[in-house]
């Protein structure tokens, strides 16, 4: 859910004022020269283009902005659920969506090598999927 703070809710209101103003006037100068001289098409645009640059200003300054930092891994929380490298090796092989095929033949061992080292790691992650294994290791800090 996105919260608005109040000096963000004060500036979409402003421009929200602004532009039924400008809609005001439009309305206005319809019977006037502009309008007249001009297809009201015209007009219909031009207030489409300023809801449309507002929508997008509103979107950048509204969305979360990534603070670029370098994943780092948790070694502590690696260290104390007992994952071997080994381990490693097949759980981000797991998040990148390999096979149990693929990853062995990447590793250069059998598919059964693999079901274990998979079996382990549920067992040491407690849990029985492998999506939610995934999901618990990017809560932990183990995998980007």
């Amino acid at each position: 859910m996105i919260t608005v703070g109040r000096q963000t809710l004060k500036i979409i209101l402003g421009y929200g004022l602004l532009l039924a103003a400008a809609a005001f006037a439009l309305e206005w100068l319809q019977y006037q020269y502009f309008l007249k001289s001009y297809s009201a098409e015209i007009y219909i645009v031009l207030i489409a283009f300023g809801f449309a640059a507002l929508g997008i200003w509103i979107g950048i300054r509204l969305t979360a902005k990534s603070d670029g930092a370098a994943f780092l891994r948790n070694d502590a929380a690696i260290a104390s659920l007992g994952i071997s490298p080994r381990e490693m090796e097949v759980l981000s092989a797991l998040a990148s969506g390999q096979s149990n095929k693929e990853i062995a033949r990447s590793l250069s061992v059998s598919p059964n090598t693999i079901k274990t080292h998979i079996a382990n790691l549920f067992e040491k992650l407690d849990v029985d999927r492998r999506v939610r294994a995934i999901e618990k290791a990017k809560f932990l800090r183990i995998i980007a």
